[in-house]
């Protein structure tokens, strides 16, 4: 099933600090939707399960030094495990504080850290870590071509990042909690009070159009057709977007409460984890609408998901203690 957008509402944005002043900006919003609660597993999880004490709060694979790196809550850290021995001792790096989103370019990963106001870079496999002050709370970051930018979800603002130097500060939001580079310059944001996806011109720092993500957004990614796929979780569905010409163009139907999300480029597969029913479901997303080629039984309360590039193996994340399940697709 494949529904084209018509009809949805589109909201327009400001380059700068100040509060919106569109009437649609400002009173329509949300309460920001939430993963599911599992419920116990009925079955067994596919594949192997590290175990893991504590709540796992985001997960991501670095390609060139065959790393998972899996961030905990408390105490805050990041586990270092090697791809090639995932049973192997992994090692830990100390956060200053709770880390909710991970992102790499393939050999370092960005940390955002809201409560130290601070944007982690570690770089591996060495795991030396850079920071960079960034007031206003950051929440998650893109990074490509040495241009950054970084959702602040204190001050509902985007910066943008030339190196360690800040250029621009994007406001008109009503919260900041995803931020993503696309090919030109160009990025995407996500808005999960206004349930919207914001189209960001990096180079000029100007927020374009918004247009309405479903009844609850709650994740994204990009893909290498320049498009956003978001998670609906409150609907359930699957919403892919073009941002640069602001059009929903997809709309799927995913039963679950779909919330984690992850894309596999090499494979054009979009990984969604399902948080109601404890699953990960892969889907090739090349056509012209999704299609189903995996469903596997995953750890409980499955918020995060990250792919392993080179081999295609989905790593699950359990947030209620159940640890880093490993899933050879």
């Amino acid at each position: 099933m494949i529904v084209l957008l018509a009809g949805s509402a589109l909201v327009t944005g400001c380059g700068n600090s100040q509060s919106p002043q569109d009437e649609l900006q400002v009173s329509d919003t949300v309460t920001a939707a939430q993963p599911a609660s599992s419920p116990v597993p009925g079955v067994a999880p596919e594949g192997t399960v590290l175990p893991l004490d504590g709540q796992v709060t985001a997960v991501t694979v670095v390609d060139s030094a065959r790393t998972a790196v899996v961030a905990l809550a408390d105490p805050p850290a990041l586990r270092l495990y090697d791809l090639g021995q995932p049973t192997a001792e992994p090692r830990t790096v100390p956060l200053p504080g709770r880390v909710d989103q991970l992102s790499t370019d393939g050999a370092t990963v960005l940390a955002p850290v809201r409560t130290a106001n601070a944007l982690l870079r570690v770089t591996l496999p060495a795991a030396t870590v850079q920071t960079t002050k960034l007031d206003g709370g950051p929440v998650a970051a893109s990074e490509r071509a040495g241009r950054t930018v970084v959702a602040l979800a204190a001050s509902k603002s985007v910066a943008v990042l030339d190196g360690d130097k800040l250029i621009h500060t994007v406001g008109g939001l009503a919260s900041a909690d995803q931020a993503l580079l696309l090919n030109g310059g160009k990025a995407a944001v996500l808005d999960r009070l206004h349930t919207a996806v914001y189209d960001l011109d990096a180079g000029t720092g100007k927020l374009g159009a918004g247009l309405r993500a479903g009844d609850g957004a709650t994740n994204a990614v990009t893909d290498i057709y320049g498009r956003v796929l978001v998670t609906d979780t409150r609907a359930g569905e699957l919403l892919v977007f073009r941002p640069d010409t602001m059009i929903m163009l997809q709309r799927y139907p995913v039963p679950g409460a779909p919330y984690g999300i992850a894309y596999d480029e090499k494979r054009n597969l979009v990984w969604v984890t399902l948080t109601e029913r404890n699953q990960v479901v892969g889907y090739d997303v090349a056509g012209g609408e999704p299609v189903e080629r995996h469903r596997y039984a995953t750890v409980r309360q499955p918020n995060s998901v990250a792919v392993d590039p080179t081999s295609g193996a989905v790593l699950v994340a359990s947030a209620a203690g159940g640890g880093v399940q490993v899933i050879k697709s």
